[in-house]
């Protein structure tokens, strides 16, 4: 097995930037949901709710602050998408996750969901796994290099699933697949426990 596809979002319900190397930490990707849109009330607001968000793109500077369409995120303007009283903040600190800091999903898993690998929002693609062989993994441990990372259960998905990453246009029927083929859960929710640096390509192994 080997590493397919490295993944960072840093912005929080935004499309986020396919990388070549990550930077792991035990505190999530380097750069991973930095920024979040929050309301008046200081909640954060996700494309669960507005699903428009997915419309913009960000990605990482190289001063390592956040760029949304190839912007500086302070300058964007979210209340389009997301509401009048929206704005973008930046939060680095472990609660900016819903879950896990990482989410982990297979090439065998996403050829039988038969979407778009987007709509699950991965971090990580692992490549050469058999079928759904990633469903018997739940507390086993993965290794690539120096890097160490514990899966800890399978993710139960939500609506975001149902928009298409391209025209944002909604098909309810996507996640009601997950839940009749799935029982609900697809890819899998994971903790670092060593840091260090991964590559795409990098050979990845699961022992228990």
């Amino acid at each position: 097995m080997w590493i397919a596809e490295l993944w960072r979002y840093p912005v929080k319900s935004i499309a986020g930037e396919l990388l070549q190397v990550a930077d792991v930490r035990e505190t999530g990707i380097v750069g991973d949901r930095v920024v979040q849109v929050v309301s008046a009330a200081g909640r954060t607001v996700t494309s669960r709710t507005k699903p428009k968000l997915l419309g913009y793109h960000a990605t990482l500077g190289a001063d390592g602050e956040p760029l949304v369409d190839g912007k500086p995120w302070r300058e964007i303007d979210v209340r389009d998408a997301a509401g009048s009283d929206a704005w973008l903040v930046r939060y680095d600190g472990v609660e900016r996750f819903d879950i896990l800091l990482l989410l982990v999903a297979t090439d065998g898993a996403i050829a039988a969901f038969g979407y778009d690998r987007r709509r699950l929002r991965p971090n990580i693609v692992i490549g050469g796994v058999d079928g759904l062989d990633e469903r018997l993994w739940e507390g086993k441990t993965l290794r690539a290099g120096e890097v160490i990372i514990v899966i800890k259960y399978l993710r139960e998905r939500c609506i975001m699933t149902t928009f298409d990453p391209d025209t944002l246009g909604q098909d309810v029927e996507v996640l009601r697949k997950i839940r009749r083929k799935f029982g609900g859960l697809l890819a899998l929710n994971c903790s670092v426990v060593k840091a260090g640096k991964l590559t795409v390509g990098d050979v990845i192994e699961v022992s228990s």
